[in-house]
């Protein structure tokens, strides 16, 4: 990806030491110069050595202000789970079928996928081609549930999953640009907690070991997101 002259302007004026998130979220804001409302993201390196076993991280956060995103859902279920699910609002709703679309044609135009406990007999099935992509209902991120109206309502609301990457880094969604500033911390406090929170108990000392928000296009700006001691 090419930068233009505002990119290394920004570069040279972005803080080389840890913010508070106050202070980035103003810097980002402020130095974003893309012509479409960016995304802004909060990276999160966590070390390679928990990418083993029980202490991969993973979880979901519920942003306060949202995420800003059309987030389009599937769900995987039927008789009265289908009926609420479209009533929620899913935007893709049905079993076999979707089972079906998957498996054959790699379908995959959804952002989260919901299904009820029966429903992941057959889920299973597009492991393959769901699970790759971050795609595959888990309970441990509440997507395996027969409340599938809450779980619909949750996902557009501003519910966004997270998972630790092979190499120890998490991105997680924290708003966009033209969100306040006000609006962009809150969210971001939201993330930070929520990750701190999914800290493995077998993991002594530093848990976070960097952190960094940015724009689409934009600049990093490390913030200091860790309350651990070393």
């Amino acid at each position: 990806m090419s930068h233009g002259k505002q990119y290394f302007n920004a570069l040279k004026k972005a803080p080389k030491k840890p913010v508070s998130i106050e202070e980035a979220v103003k810097f980002v804001k402020a130095n974003a110069g893309a012509k479409f409302d960016e995304t802004v993201d909060v990276y999160f390196h966590l070390g390679k050595e928990l990418t083993k076993g029980d202490t991969a991280v993973r979880g979901v956060v519920k942003l306060p202000n949202g995420s800003g995103k059309k987030v389009k859902v599937a769900v995987f279920a039927g008789g009265d789970a289908a009926e609420a699910a479209r009533a929620a609002g899913a935007d893709y709703v049905g079993l076999a079928d979707l089972v079906e679309k998957v498996q054959k044609e790699g379908w995959c135009d959804f952002d989260v996928a919901i299904a009820t406990v029966e429903a992941m007999k057959e889920v299973r099935k597009c492991a393959r081609v769901l699970g790759p992509r971050g795609l595959m209902p888990n309970p441990k991120t509440g997507t395996v549930t027969d409340d599938t109206a809450t779980a619909v309502k949750e996902a557009h609301g501003g519910k966004v999953d997270f998972r630790m990457d092979k190499t120890g880094n998490l991105a997680v969604v924290a708003g966009k640009r033209s969100f306040s500033e006000e609006a962009l911390v809150q969210n971001i406090k939201a993330v930070v907690a929520a990750v701190q929170a999914h800290k493995p108990a077998s993991v002594k000392g530093v848990f976070i070991k960097s952190a960094t928000i940015a724009s689409t296009m934009g600049v990093g700006v490390p913030v200091i997101a860790s309350a651990d001691a070393e």
